[in-house]
């Protein structure tokens, strides 16, 4: 079975930004380019051009898939916040939250964004593809239950995977956040439930600047299944496969996940304006590749990576592309023209040592993770 690749081109007309406040009520206008608005199209579009012309998509499963239905939304967001973006969505758009504004229609857009992740979930779990890609847009780590956040409108990993608990039953899952940025709203819809591992590896205090530490652990019947693994700005490749070592890859064999799930940010890389990580497309062919081994283990292969941020339109294709190619197994003949300038400019030895002690001191396993018997 190939990997499946879930896009939809009306994903990248959706809009955020001041423009949307005077663009015409028109439905076949699509948005303007960003005019500096960090979250544009062009990232995402970038990629699946480069999916393309590599020859990457002969090797897929192109699919597109139905929105989230309401109900499928209403598992996570109460119905007054739905009714609220439903609403503004019908006239002008307007903003949900925090860095959360929308065009007109911005309702549906996310909808189908959720929905493209629904179905990827619902496909690799009965084995019609091996694993997937979702290139979902408006992404939703942010995204708390009754509030937008950070370019987030729904929860959409969150929504996926209740979708397929409801079709398939209770199971256990893991969802790793590898976006720069802290993954609060996925960890606040799952801090006190214990059938649902939450980690999210981002940079100390980038966004959002007062949640993300590492003493966050979940709470009542959740706790010890949050893990946070906030890293020091600069770190580079090395800090990524360390924490992956030392803290993910432990934590995931402990707690035997049936499906692994992965917020697929890609601003962690060099060049993304709004972080300073110092990670390459090596970094996210090396992150999935270990994934992929833990998913072969324990869930039968069931892998999906579902797209959140990513702003350097330059840098992110080639990073998509390195995890598109490890989930499918194939290796293209694109070479990543800034892999060796970034390699030139990772950290010191130094201070990879100082960032590794600090993730080791963090590994307080098997204490603040009590899998046995879940």
């Amino acid at each position: 079975m190939p990997t499946g690749f879930y896009h939809d081109e009306r994903c990248m007309w959706h809009s955020g930004g001041e423009h949307v406040l005077y663009l015409p009520l028109q439905p076949w206008l699509q948005p303007l380019a960003s005019g500096g608005y960090a979250e544009s199209p062009e990232t995402k579009r970038r990629l699946r051009n480069l999916v393309e012309v590599s020859g990457l998509l002969d090797h897929l499963a192109p699919r597109s898939a139905p929105a989230a239905t309401r109900a499928d939304l209403e598992s996570i967001h109460p119905a007054a916040y739905l009714d609220r973006f439903k609403a503004l969505s019908d006239q002008r758009g307007g903003d949900m939250g925090e860095e959360a504004t929308f065009s007109h229609g911005g309702y549906e857009i996310a909808a189908l964004s959720a929905g493209l992740a629904k179905a990827a979930l619902s496909d690799t779990w009965h084995r019609r593809v091996d694993n997937a890609y979702a290139l979902s847009r408006p992404p939703g780590h942010h995204c708390l239950p009754d509030r937008g956040m950070g370019f987030c409108l729904l929860a959409n990993i969150p929504v996926a995977l209740e979708a397929l608990r409801a079709e398939a039953g209770p199971l256990r899952a893991a969802i790793i956040d590898w976006d720069v940025h802290h993954g609060n709203g996925t960890e606040a819809i799952y801090y006190d439930r214990a059938d649902t591992l939450t980690i999210s590896l981002h940079q100390e205090r980038c966004y959002p600047s007062d949640t993300g530490a590492a003493d966050a652990l979940g709470k009542g019947a959740g706790l010890g299944f949050n893990l946070n693994v906030p890293l020091l700005p600069g770190g580079g490749h090395r800090a990524y496969l360390d924490a992956m070592e030392l803290l993910v890859l432990p934590a995931l064999h402990d707690f035997r996940p049936e499906i692994i799930i992965i917020a697929c940010g890609l601003d962690a890389n060099a060049m993304d304006p709004l972080a300073r990580m110092q990670a390459h497309a090596g970094t996210y062919r090396e992150m999935t590749r270990m994934l992929m081994e833990v998913a072969a283990t324990h869930a039968q292969g069931r892998l999906v990576a579902v797209h959140e941020g990513g702003y350097s339109e330059a840098q992110v294709p080639f990073c998509g592309l390195a995890v598109i190619e490890t989930l499918a197994g194939q290796r293209t003949k694109v070479i990543d023209p800034f892999q060796t300038l970034i390699e030139a400019g990772q950290p010191a030895e130094d201070f990879v040592a100082f960032q590794r002690a600090r993730l080791s001191a963090q590994n307080r396993k098997p204490k603040t993770f009590p899998f046995d018997g879940v």
